[in-house]
C-alpha cells in the first residue's frame, strides 16, 4: 500500500497570497500534478491539516477545486488554521468525519493499515490539545483493534522540536499521549503536520514524522529565541510505503530538477 502525506497547505481565497508572498493555490496545484505523475499511482491521500488558511467554508470550496483532478480517497484531520464546522461540510460528503463533536475517527476498511485521525484544534489559538476527552477516545479507540497496524495522524507533533516559535504553540497533552503510545505497540507511524519541514522523534517507543508543506516551510532556527520566519525552501510531500510488514516513509520534493540521469550505460559500466 502507498500512502501520500500532505499537510500545511494553507489555502486562501482564490487570488489571496499567504503573507503576501506564497500563491498557495499555485502550489498545490503543482503538488497535484506531481501526485498525478507518480508511478505507482498512491492508494489514498492523507491530510494533516492546515488545510486552509482562514477557515472559510469559500477557502474549503477552493481547496476541493484543487484537489478535484485526483482520484484518491482523500482522509483530512483539522490544524490550527481550520474551522470544525466548515471543514465537517466540506468533507460530509466522504463519510468519515463524526457529525458532532471532535474530528477524531477510525478508518477501519480494507486497507492493510488501519487509519486513526486526532484533532488537536483549540479554537483561536495557534498551539495544539490532547484533552483528556480526547485522549481517552484515542487511547480506546486503538484497544479495540491490539493487532492491527495503525497509523495515527495528528496536526500538532507530540514532541518538542527546537524551533522556538513554532514550540511555543506545539501540543499539551504530550505526556499523556506519549504513555498512550507506549501501551500499544501496533502504531507503526505517527503522521505530524505543523512545523513545515521534516523532523522525526520517538514518543513513547513509536517514531513520529512531520511533513513538509507543498507550499513555505518554517525556516530552521533551533534556537528557543529565534524570530518567527517562513522560507521558500523546496516545497515536498511524503510517501509511506506499507510493504512486508514494514512502513518505508520517503520525502518528495516538488519542482524540475536536472535528471534523472543513469548511473550505469548501456554496457553496465559505471558512467566515470
Amino acid at each position: 500500500m502507498l500512502i501520500a502525506q500532505i499537510t500545511d497547505t494553507h489555502i486562501k481565497l482564490p487570488g489571496r497570497l499567504a503573507y503576501k508572498k506564497v500563491d498557495t493555490a499555485a502550489m498545490l496545484r503543482r503538488c497535484v500534478a506531481e501526485l498525478q505523475a507518480l508511478k505507482p499511482q498512491p492508494d489514498l491521500i492523507l491530510f494533516t491539516g492546515d488545510l486552509v488558511d482562514l477557515g472559510r467554508p469559500e477557502e474549503y470550496a477552493h481547496l476541493k477545486e484543487i484537489l478535484a483532478p485526483l482520484p484518491q480517497r482523500i482522509i483530512a484531520i483539522p490544524g490550527n488554521h481550520d474551522s470544525r464546522d466548515s471543514m465537517r461540510a466540506a468533507f460530509a460528503p466522504e463519510g468519515y468525519l463524526p457529525p458532532d463533536g471532535f474530528l477524531q475517527f477510525a478508518i477501519d476498511d480494507d486497507y492493510p493499515l488501519r487509519i486513526v485521525g486526532l484533532d488537536t484544534l483549540v479554537p483561536g489559538e495557534g498551539g495544539g490539545e490532547l484533552c483528556g476527552e480526547r485522549l481517552g477516545w484515542l487511547d480506546r479507540t486503538l484497544a479495540q483493534r491490539p493487532d492491527a497496524p495503525t497509523l495515527v495522524m495528528m496536526h500538532h507533533p507530540p514532541f518538542v522540536t527546537g524551533i522556538g516559535h513554532m514550540d511555543k504553540i506545539g501540543l499539551k497533552g504530550r505526556e499523556g499521549f506519549a504513555e498512550i503510545m507506549a501501551r500499544h505497540p501496533q502504531v507503526q507511524l505517527i503522521l505530524c503536520g505543523h512545523l513545515h519541514r521534516v523532523i522525526r522523534a520517538d514518543v513513547g517507543g513509536r517514531p513520529a514524522l512531520t511533513c513538509p508543506s507543498p507550499a513555505h516551510q518554517v525556516a530552521l532556527d533551533i534556537d528557543e529565541n529565534a524570530p518567527s520566519c517562513f522560507c521558500m525552501e523546496p516545497p515536498g510531500f511524503m510517501l509511506h510505503w506499507w510493504h512486508d510488514g514494514q512502513l518505508v516513509t520517503h520525502t518528495a520534493v516538488i519542482g524540475d530538477y536536472d535528471g534523472p540521469h543513469p548511473f550505469f550505460d548501456a554496457n553496465g559500466n559505471l558512467i566515470d
